[in-house]
């Protein structure tokens, strides 16, 4: 059977197979034998069928802000078009498609006065961000995005569309949340929404040469010990290039920012981040009450298509030290640019769930991520790989959403348990790898 017949389908060399196969990351690419651009759940159970008979590995990708699996010399499922948004406002949920993007949830549901558990950047993709888990602008008051979904729609490797549940197929349910792309090609999932119409937060900003950066970590991780559990908030710092397409006050500055996420009104928050605003000269303050719909402006992140690599570790107590010693080989005197981010972990975040997201006792995230434009993979991972050994005496493992492109590396995705779990599911539902993205949890094929 010629699984291939009216669908929309590209292969090397046809018109428009370039464009199905570039996404939001531009450092790595990956030559598929065949793309099938899906706009239906019948076109992924077509493609997987597909690859199943030929014995081809499977990757998807909806926006590319992530790595597709390997997907190369084989079978690359482009969801994008499948982009439905659909509110219940009487259920305060929203099911969407395997191609939207939070951003379009973020407006579909302001009209409601409700609110995704979407992360910082409008262009994720919400279904691969969510079944990684989902560290959301309101992580710490409402938990993972992952422990809200309701149902997920999942072709397995047999070919099969399968609606599933907590009550229908709990392991399964089990391991797609938190296990990733590595079970099957989710088509569609319900999600809970938060009735959350405006928020608190926004940026402060220091110059890491005019404020000692030392000085605003110590100030903001002692802070945070006094927070609610309702406040989310990460330090980040990063030395700008001095690039023309950058706003003349950032070229070539070293910024170290405090960020802050919460439910609450502008009275409050400016109660709440007074003594951050003490820490030292500000180069800018952003903290303000606005609609939900400006909640991406918190971190502004990039919203156009780069070259990068990046990785986590999750710590139980933050080592000021270590942190110091980060932020000193990144700035100013590194090589090459480097962002760092510090994310307090705890509040929500620390409940048990019904899914497969690891480290919820931990208490601190790690993160660093490196252009790579004119950098060498070889010398990143090697900067990487000293920053993160900064924190071994502490760290508890990695988060697979903060494995920017080192997937590759699945050592630590996983407590023992998680893993041995996962590895049963995989063995169950995809015997034949044909999904490869194994994190660790699967033959590697």
């Amino acid at each position: 059977m010629d699984f291939t017949a009216q669908r929309l389908v590209f292969r090397p060399g046809d018109d428009g197979y370039d464009e199905e196969i570039s996404g939001f990351q531009t450092g790595f690419t990956q030559r598929p034998a065949i793309v099938f651009a899906a706009e239906s759940a019948d076109d992924v159970v077509a493609a997987v069928s597909y690859a199943a008979d030929a014995g081809l590995p499977v990757g998807v990708q909806a926006t590319g802000h992530g790595l597709p699996g390997s997907s190369e010399g084989g079978v690359l499922i482009s969801t994008r078009r499948m982009d439905s948004v659909r509110i219940d406002t009487d259920a305060r949920t929203v099911t969407v498609g395997a191609g939207v993007r939070w951003g379009q949830v973020v407006e579909a549901a302001a009209a409601h006065g409700l609110a995704p558990l979407n992360g910082s950047a409008p262009g994720v993709g919400a279904v691969s961000y969510t079944l990684g888990g989902g560290l959301g602008l309101l992580a710490r008051e409402f938990g993972y995005a992952a422990d809200h979904v309701r149902w997920l729609d999942v072709v397995t490797a047999d070919g099969t569309l399968r609606h599933v549940t907590a009550q229908s197929e709990p392991e399964l349910f089990w391991g797609l949340l938190g296990g990733g792309a590595n079970l099957g090609v989710v088509t569609a999932l319900e999600i809970g929404l938060v009735p959350v119409a405006r928020l608190y937060g926004g940026a402060i900003e220091f110059d890491g040469r005019e404020v000692d950066p030392g000085r605003v970590l110590r100030a903001y991780e002692a802070w945070t010990r006094t927070v609610q559990d309702e406040v989310t908030s990460s330090v980040a710092a990063l030395v700008y290039p001095d690039m023309p397409q950058l706003p003349p006050h950032l070229r070539g500055r070293y910024l170290v920012t405090v960020r802050v996420a919460c439910t609450g009104s502008q009275a409050e928050g400016d109660r709440l981040v007074a003594p951050l605003r003490e820490i030292g000269p500000m180069v800018s303050d952003s903290m303000r009450e606005m609609p939900y719909t400006d909640s991406h402006t918190i971190h502004s992140d990039p919203d156009f298509p780069h070259s990068y690599y990046g990785d986590s570790v999750v710590v139980g107590e933050l080592d000021l030290a270590a942190a110091g010693e980060l932020f000193a080989m990144t700035g100013p005197a590194a090589e090459k640019m480097h962002v760092v981010q510090i994310n307090q972990l705890g509040g929500a975040l620390a409940k048990p769930a019904g899914n497969a997201v690891p480290y919820r006792d931990a208490g601190w995230l790690v993160r660093v991520l490196s252009p790579l434009d004119g950098a060498g993979l070889d010398a990143v991972r090697a900067v990487q790989d000293r920053a993160f050994g900064l924190f071994a005496p502490g760290a508890v493992g990695r988060l697979l959403n903060f494995a920017f492109a080192a997937g590759d590396r699945p050592d630590g995705l996983y407590d023992a348990q998680t893993r041995k779990r996962l590895a049963e599911l995989k063995a169950t539902y995809d015997p034949a790898n044909l999904f490869r993205r194994n994190y660790g949890v699967g033959n590697a094929g």
